[in-house]
Parts: C-alpha cells; sequence; structure tokens
C-alpha cells in the first residue's frame, strides 16, 4: 500500500470510529476508559495534538465538539450519567497507568 492511500484509508478509519462513539451516546466515557483505556475526551485531545502539530489552530473544545458531534456541554446534560461507584472504582484502580495524551 502505497503512502498517501495508507493515510486515506487511516483518515476513513478514524471518521468511521468517531462517527460510531457519535451514534453510540449510551456508551458512557467511564465505561470506555475502564474496557479500553482512551475515551472521547483522549480522542478530542489527539485530536487537537495532531492539528497543533501540523500548524492548524484548534483549541480542546473545538476539538470536542468535532469528535462529539456537538458542544460537550450539550452531550453531558442529553447524555452522559453519574458514574457508578463501581465504575468509579474499576477508573480509579487503572487510572495510575493511563498515558492518554
Amino acid at each position: 500500500m502505497d503512502e498517501q492511500t495508507r493515510l486515506e484509508v487511516e483518515a476513513a478509519a478514524w471518521r468511521k470510529l468517531v462517527e460510531h462513539f457519535q451514534k453510540r451516546t449510551d456508551v458512557q466515557n467511564i465505561d470506555l476508559m475502564n474496557m479500553a483505556g482512551f475515551c472521547r475526551n483522549c480522542m478530542s485531545k489527539w485530536y487537537a495534538g495532531a492539528a497543533n502539530e501540523r500548524g492548524t489552530e484548534l483549541d480542546y473544545e473545538q476539538a470536542r465538539e468535532i469528535i462529539y458531534g456537538m458542544p460537550y456541554a450539550e452531550f453531558k446534560d442529553r447524555y452522559q450519567k453519574k458514574a457508578s461507584a463501581e465504575q468509579l472504582t474499576a477508573y480509579n484502580a487503572i487510572r495510575p497507568e493511563q498515558k492518554t495524551e
């Protein structure tokens, strides 16, 4: 696979992943963190970082709107649930190991 095709394939896969998470509003970020070690916020940080590395100014809130498909505050109000004690315990058990940035 040539470099341009690889970049296009990777970009298409990334867009599909973002679209999937936008549709799956039932999947909570804490569950993503506990099971996969990353969440929508991590993806937003990666997206903003990649843009900034390439000379395109993009702040974290702008990146979150791209990843969430709406302003984060709106997503949070509409879809985010309070984390359970079990979810928080699981998160705190793995948190020191997280290197999401």
